[in-house]
């Protein structure tokens, strides 16, 4: 199913990525992995339509769905972390997809409770923390470090083209499945892509020492302290992590910010703002890209700093824009600022962290990133609201916010780089 030719330690850029079997195991298994995620949301979304509710409360039944969603995302992904240093990366890859695909399909052979659901819904995304530590802690054993780079830059266009294509097609798939395989047809294309990613991944074949499980189990508390413990003492890791979190805040907080901006730029209607959205997902796909191919040209390069710097123009300009075609461009180019950002800070990260300690530090960067998510989308809306209130005008408003984080992403952008200059240098 996959080539054998291996590739050499010079071999640099996506080609020699495609070669090394294991690697293009871990990509296609995290690929399905990726689409099926963006398909399920669809799925659990859609099946609220056949469960009981009582009237007018179905707007608050889909936002008790997505907060189910994402909160084992915020409980438990530093302890997930812990598991994969102990119980083993390729274990837990297979195992974790699986769990997911066996939960999907017994959902047609449940009862029709909303709690069922919801219960159903938690443990799935519980088993999902765990997936995403153990396949970044796996790519550093199965690359040499020269390729790390290139290595992110192709997850990187991957996951965000899983983010768009799943998102665009799980309607019409879910649709198609279900015409074909009647009321259990939705869940057996959703489970279905967990079991083909389970399948793939078995391929995947590297060393790793795997801990002392029952330690594990005795003192979790202390394997999470270690995990801190180490990032305390390596400024350079913690201060890669806090520029992905910064990373992640600005995303989240725009994708709150695109209802408003959707109408302003010459979109018809705020329910249009998945092409702001998605324009920004293609830019982020074209800087991964350019960055994975030709990689060795931007070393020794202050790309974060570029990417940050580049975010806040895009921020700023984008209060004063109103046409289409111009904010569409305005949102690829803040993408393409993030990859700056995201695919070197976190190729950094795998290159300083000992094998020892990857589940617990890319458990922690997870659980940091989630939350990053999360609290913008709690306060970014409120946050305009008042200020359009206290201007009064919401399009004078929305452009104070705009402005107002394209001067706070400027500041860390600075601030992170004075930082760690010195030493990315070497890294980067």
């Amino acid at each position: 199913m996959f080539p054998i030719e291996e590739p050499t330690a010079k071999q640099v850029g996506f080609v020699a990525l495609l070669k090394n079997r294991s690697f293009l195991a871990l990509w296609i298994g995290q690929l399905l992995s990726q689409v099926a995620d963006k398909i399920l949301l669809t799925l659990l979304i859609a099946l609220l339509a056949v469960y009981p509710t009582a009237t007018g409360t179905e707007n608050s039944m889909r936002s008790v769905l997505l907060l189910t969603f994402t909160l084992p995302a915020i409980l438990f992904g530093s302890v997930a972390g812990i598991f994969v240093d102990r119980l083993g990366k390729k274990l837990i890859l297979v195992v974790s997809n699986v769990i997911r695909a066996l939960l999907i399909f017994t959902i047609p052979f449940l009862p029709r409770e909303f709690v069922i659901l919801l219960l159903i819904t938690f443990v799935i995304s519980t088993v999902t923390q765990f997936f995403a530590p153990a396949e970044q802690a796996a790519i550093p054993l199965l690359i040499p470090r020269e390729n790390l780079l290139a290595a992110n830059a192709l997850f990187t266009t991957t996951s965000m083209g899983g983010f768009i294509v799943g998102f665009a097609i799980g309607e019409p798939l879910l649709s198609l499945s279900q015409a074909w395989g009647g009321d259990k047809g939705q869940e057996l294309l959703v489970g279905g892509l967990y079991l083909l990613a389970a399948v793939t991944l078995q391929a995947v074949s590297f060393k790793e020492t795997v801990g002392n499980a029952h330690s594990m189990m005795v003192n979790p508390w202390q394997e999470m302290k270690a995990g801190f413990w180490y990032l305390k003492q390596n400024r350079l890791v913690w201060d890669a992590i806090l520029q992905l979190t910064t990373l992640y805040c600005v995303i989240a907080a725009l994708t709150v910010l695109t209802f408003s901006l959707a109408p302003q730029i010459g979109l018809q209607s705020e329910k249009q703002y998945g092409f702001i959205v998605a324009a920004a997902g293609i830019g982020i796909m074209l800087g991964a890209g350019v960055l994975g191919h030709w990689g060795d040209v931007f070393r020794h390069k202050p790309l974060p700093l570029f990417g940050f710097l580049t975010m806040a123009f895009a921020l700023a300009a984008f209060s004063f824009v109103s046409n289409l075609w111009l904010g569409l461009g305005l949102s690829a180019v803040l993408g393409l600022g993030g990859a700056l950002v995201g695919v070197p800070m976190q190729t950094l990260i795998q290159r300083e962290t000992p094998t020892e300690m990857h589940g617990k530090v890319f458990g922690f960067q997870n659980n940091l990133i989630n939350i990053a998510l999360s609290a913008p989308l709690a306060i970014t809306g409120p946050i305009t609201d008042a200020v359009s209130n206290a201007v009064g005008s919401e399009a004078l408003g929305l452009r104070i916010v705009l402005v107002g984080m394209s001067a706070i992403v400027c500041v860390v952008g600075i601030w992170a780089w004075n930082n760690t200059r010195g030493v990315l240098r070497d890294v980067i």
